[in-house]
């Protein structure tokens, strides 16, 4: 594959960032004060990368009301102590660096609201490598992986970039169906928290960030890797 993208989409929790640990303590926090019996560790895993309400929906049988109110309580205290549980991948630091040096526009493009995403990405000097930052917004009516890759290109075009040619990269079936709305392809990396069965339909799959870096910047930018 030598493939000539003219820039590129990153989710964020399980692609850039180990974050289920302050995401799963968090849940674990927010049903305790709910006085909900508290999921096990895998069930918990599965809250992370969709869209937070749809999983208090479908995973939690919670009315909208109680996806509300869940919501409320998760947000204050994710955002004092969730957002800091979390590690860089290895290798995805240096991909990201490599990446911004290639002048191929990247947009961030998660579900999870755009302030604690800037948080985690600052606190390890990554904000610096994306031209957009684009998650779900505050009142989490823009949360669907498609609307958030939507956004992402429509701040991207609006800065002057190529969105002709895009590519996601994620860990989730979300990301893959997501982008497929709007035609963008997937590559899925095997690292994160997505089943080998959340692999269908995307076009490749990356198991190291070095698997990665080949499969977006192809070999005529193999210098950059140095």
């Amino acid at each position: 594959m030598n493939p000539q993208w003219t820039c590129i989409l990153f989710d964020l929790d399980g692609t850039i960032l180990d974050s289920a640990p302050g995401i799963t303590a968090t849940l674990a926090w927010t049903f305790e004060r709910l006085g909900r019996p508290i999921p096990s560790p895998a069930e918990l895993l599965a809250y992370v990368g969709p869209p937070i309400l749809d999983s208090f929906r479908d995973l939690a049988n919670m009315t909208l009301e109680e996806s509300a109110r869940a919501l409320e309580i998760y947000r204050v205290r994710y955002l004092e102590h969730g957002t800091l549980d979390s590690v860089v991948y290895p290798g995805v630091a240096h991909l990201l660096e490599r990446l911004a040096a290639s002048d191929l526009p990247l947009s961030l493009a998660t579900s999870k609201p755009e302030r604690p995403a800037i948080k985690m990405l600052d606190r390890f000097g990554l904000t610096r490598y994306f031209d957009v930052i684009t998650g779900a917004s505050e009142d989490e009516t823009r949360s669907r992986k498609a609307d958030v890759v939507a956004e992402a290109l429509k701040r991207l075009e609006q800065l002057g970039a190529d969105v002709s040619a895009p590519v996601m990269v994620g860990d989730r079936e979300h990301d893959v169906h997501g982008a497929a709305e709007h035609e963008v392809p997937t590559i899925f990396v095997a690292w994160g928290y997505g089943s080998v069965a959340e692999e269908v339909g995307a076009i490749a799959v990356a198991k190291t960030a070095e698997d990665l870096g080949e499969l977006l910047l192809g070999a005529h930018t193999a210098s950059l890797s140095a």
